[in-house]
């Protein structure tokens, strides 16, 4: 990342001051940048107190007009967030900038998907965000109560990232040290030792220590499909050997035991089915009877009569009162049973040929699942929020129901969980909230938020809550209700809008310990402050976790070896905090120093000589040539300094090879 040295470039401009704006106004000044708003109106109560202290300069005006964007300096502007509650006013802000800045990075908010693919292209360095969907998933996660805290997708991969509390009977306990729990499919992000404090950083571990029962560990890890935990023990899948021993009329019993607990709209598809079937059976059955009864009529001639028959046209065929006696007794009988049959069996398909073509006019609403009576999630707010959380659980078959406050919702929202659109203090007898497990409430009122809260908490004061707020208002219920848990929108939303001000792309966010992880993707530029770092310095230096590099024109690898060099053209993604990307943004003056330094005492036989060199000078960048020579004067201290974990790494590999090494602290 290139250091704010470019004094063409070196404001920030921040349009709106809304919730969300005051919100990015904080984060970035946390960077300690220069900040200029502008606003339509002074507003008496600023929801963030001393809130204009915070700016360098606030301009009351419209965004759009191009005299109100030059008295914010908007040609040394670096990056423009247009974050006002209108998108209109947001692109047309948006073209604005660009034809005054072909350079300023464009920060938009707006939910219009396509629309923002197109602008972006037309305009160039912009990138749009929907601050309300952007906490979705953490919502969702949080509902689960389960130990998945975080997933995303990189490069067609799925990643997800776990918290788990090791117990006395985990297979980690007592048999694995911290460093063993990274591998080529995982990554340990936080440790925090049983009695131990609270941790937000990474690498705040010691990777030789045992994992003990109560120790707490954070990690990322790749999945084929994403998984959570429960206290359910999974029932085991029966082998085909075991099934091929279940005797036939017990299979046939399951087969109609399950057919019988299908929901009504798989019912209806089998009688369809099974109708059509018939139908056909007693087409070909008819045909080749009347046609060996009654040669002289051809096989096309039988299959007419029998399709008469079957759409109820006995009469049309043996009609009048006078005796027939030309035909077989039996064969007028087996005409009259097809006409029974047909009247029942064509008689469903035309029933069911009608209700999909008025269903398909006029678009009835398909009959929704039944509302469920226990351990059932429960999200109430169904706007944009509310339905992109509600999609996510349902991709964890989670039993759901949503419930809103607007009675003129959209029936045809959401068809496949219950819905209930009621006035608020209808809603509770009517969704089962004593025994539900979780209850999410994401309405934008901040005060129903809070009332809802309570009254459920007083009915279930064992669920699983979790509620939005627009801001800061709500936080204390932590401390009234301790199983709450008080999510803040715009705050999370607004540091993801900060990232992306500095260049960089926020590809997704997760929470772990009460703190935002962005998942950050870089591309190495020419004078770029990563240039020629190994990505064990940037881990260790700026305290992120590099989780996928990638050479220019190669295909890229996730869990990537903290060996590798970054040159310009790669591309990396990092899980950094917001004070982690401060430090990258800022370069080397707040890159963390290093501590510690690498003693080689003796070695094992001259084959350690080359394989120890070889790991020294991977490990820590040093030479090959000076390390070689190095290796052959012991005992010698490797010259330049490393990161505790680093040095640690290295003292492991060099023992592997056959070398004596220790730390020195500095």
């Amino acid at each position: 990342m290139q250091q704010l040295n470019q004094q063409s470039l070196d404001y920030f401009l921040v349009c709106g001051l809304g919730s969300l704006g005051q919100y990015c106004v904080v984060a970035l000044k946390e960077f300690n940048i220069p900040v200029i708003a502008i606003e339509c109106s002074r507003p008496n109560n600023w929801e963030i107190p001393n809130l204009v202290d915070l700016l360098d300069d606030l301009i009351i005006g419209d965004c759009r007009q191009q005299n109100i964007l030059e008295q914010a300096k908007i040609q040394r502007c670096r990056a423009a967030l247009l974050v006002t509650s209108s998108e209109e006013v947001n692109t047309a802000t948006a073209l604005i900038v660009r034809q005054l800045n072909s350079k300023t990075r464009l920060i938009v908010r707006s939910a219009k998907e396509n629309f923002n693919d197109l602008l972006g292209k037309h305009l160039g360095n912009f990138i749009a965000y929907e601050p309300t969907e952007l906490p979705a998933t953490t919502f969702a996660l949080a509902a689960l109560g389960t130990e998945l805290i975080g997933f995303f997708t990189l490069d067609q991969q799925r990643l997800q990232v776990i918290q788990r509390q090791i117990k006395s009977n985990d297979p980690w306990c007592y048999n694995r040290l911290l460093h063993d729990i990274n591998t080529r499919t995982r990554n340990l992000l936080n440790y925090i030792a049983d009695g131990q404090t609270l941790k937000n950083n990474f690498h705040q571990w010691e990777s030789e220590n045992i994992i003990n029962p109560g120790d707490t560990l954070a990690y990322l890890e790749i999945v084929e499909q994403l998984t959570f935990f429960e206290e359910s023990t999974p029932q085991k899948p029966i082998s085909k050997k075991m099934s091929s021993m279940i005797p036939a009329w017990k299979k046939y019993k399951n087969f109609l035991q399950d057919f019988w607990k299908l929901n009504l709209q798989q019912q209806i598809r089998r009688v369809a089915l099974f109708s059509g079937i018939i139908v056909i059976l007693l087409l070909i059955i008819g045909t080749f009877l009347i046609h060996q009864v009654t040669p002289k009529l051809d096989l096309l001639s039988s299959f007419f009569i029998t399709a008469i028959f079957l759409l109820g046209g006995y009469g049309d065929i043996f009609g009048g009162f006078e005796a027939i006696t030309d035909v077989p007794h039996w064969l007028q009988g087996f005409g009259l049973l097809l006409s029974f049959a047909g009247t029942g069996f064509v008689g469903v398909l035309y029933a069911l040929l009608t209700e999909a073509l008025l269903s398909t006019k006029f678009e009835f609403t398909r009959q929704r699942p039944p509302i469920p009576k226990q351990d059932h999630i429960v999200v109430i707010g169904l706007g944009r929020v509310g339905q992109a959380i509600t999609n996510i659980l349902q991709e964890f078959k989670q039993s759901l129901i949503g419930v809103s406050f607007n009675l003129d919702l959209e029936q045809r929202m959401l068809p496949d969980i219950p819905l209930i659109a009621t006035q608020q203090k209808d809603a509770l007898t009517k969704i089962n909230v004593e025994t539900a497990k979780s209850v999410v409430i994401v309405t934008p009122d901040d005060i129903v938020n809070l009332e809802v809260a309570l009254m459920i908490y007083q009915k279930n004061p064992n669920c699983n809550l979790v509620i939005r707020t627009s801001g800061s208002n709500l936080t204390y219920l932590t401390q009234l209700l301790p199983k709450v848990q008080v999510l803040e929108t715009y705050k999370v939303a607004a540091e993801a809008f900060a990232g992306a001000a500095f260049g960089e792309n926020i590809i997704s966010l997760f929470r772990l310990n009460h703190q935002t992880i962005l998942v950050t993707e870089y591309n190495i530029e020419t004078g770029d402050t990563l240039n020629g770092l190994l990505l064990s310095e940037v881990a260790y230096g700026y305290d992120v976790i590099p989780i996928l590099h990638q050479k220019q024109n190669n295909s890229s690898h996730l869990m990537p070896s903290e060996d590798i060099k970054l040159s310009v053209g790669d591309r990396m993604v990092i899980l950094a905090t917001p004070e982690g990307l401060q430090r990258v943004e800022k370069g080397f003056n707040h890159i963390k120093p290093k501590t510690c330094q690498v003693r080689i005492n003796t070695i094992f036989g001259q084959d350690a000589i080359f394989e120890g060199a070889n790991a020294i000078s991977r490990i820590s960048g040093y030479p090959l040539n000076k390390t070689r020579e190095m290796m052959i004067h012991l005992p010698a201290t490797l010259p330049p300094p490393l990161y505790k974990l680093q040095a640690q790494r290295l003292v492991r590999a060099l023992m592997k090879t056959g070398v004596n090494a220790e730390i020195i602290q500095n």
